[in-house]
């Protein structure tokens, strides 16, 4: 049971992956053998740091399939052992499609994925170059991927396993800012990143239109925190990447990176 002095500073829909990760560190320590995660999102590699690092002679390392990565599998291990990069079970498939005739989207290969029964934490980055498109999966369960996904919508593809030098490396295409909010509701936040009046933010929460970390956001005054990815449909996505203290008016100082702001 993780000490009500860690677990008051998350979110009540964290407490689960918390004690989750909790448990697994204490297995690590107990049983002296590494342990490996399923993909996870910035956030729950947040929450993972902070719980690992209070088991001595417990760390942990993360890759995603390639360098710069944003969901990624973590092994927690042991002093003696260091993991190499086949230790993260990772394979990557190319998505095989009449590029011609058809384009695709993140949003609509992620959703035929998950309509095919398969969990958000199997699947961890989608990349393109504007052309191609590939994602990584879980090498435990690559076939059963690749059994299940042959339409991205209605279009008809193909899944081909590809080596990791043959992964795109995606442009970065964020832009990082320094600013104030009055608070860290998502709305306040939501308004802020997009410039867009906070009763617009609001009525996209209430709309269904905003996730956090890939969960819908369903009231206004969620609070967000470190590490947050706020995805926004039509407008982008915003990453918070520090919160630094308060200024004199009381307001919130906050570091953010938006993704395709105001498309």
């Amino acid at each position: 049971m993780v000490d009500s002095n860690v677990s008051q500073h998350y979110r009540s829909n964290e407490l689960p992956f918390l004690e989750s990760i909790d448990s697994l560190s204490a297995k690590v320590a107990n049983e002296y053998r590494p342990i490996l995660t399923n993909f996870l999102n910035p956030r729950q590699l947040y929450i993972l740091e902070t719980i690992v690092n209070r088991y001595e002679g417990v760390s942990f390392q993360t890759f995603g399939g390639f360098a710069s990565a944003e969901m990624k599998r973590a092994v927690a291990f042991p002093d003696y052992f260091t993991p190499g990069t086949d230790e993260y079970n990772i394979t990557t498939f190319q998505i095989d499609y009449p590029s011609k005739f058809a384009t695709l989207s993140h949003g609509q290969i992620l959703g035929s994925i998950m309509g095919s029964g398969i969990d958000r934490d199997v699947i961890g980055d989608i990349v393109t170059d504007g052309f191609n498109w590939q994602f990584m999966c879980e090498s435990e369960m690559a076939d059963y991927v690749q059994d299940q996904v042959d339409r991205i919508g209605k279009i008809k593809v193909k899944l081909k396993r590809i080596g990791p030098e043959q992964i795109i490396i995606p442009v970065d295409e964020g832009e990082e800012l320094t600013t104030t909010v009055a608070s860290l509701r998502v709305d306040a936040l939501v308004s802020e990143g997009f410039h867009i009046s906070r009763h617009h933010a609001k009525e996209l929460v209430e709309g269904g239109m905003i996730k956090i970390n890939w969960e819908d956001a369903n009231r206004p005054d969620l609070e967000t925190s470190i590490q947050d990815i706020i995805s926004v449909r039509g407008f982008g996505r915003i990453s918070i990447t520090d919160i630094a203290g308060t200024t004199k008016k009381g307001k919130i100082r906050i570091g953010i990176k938006v993704y395709n702001r105001n498309k």
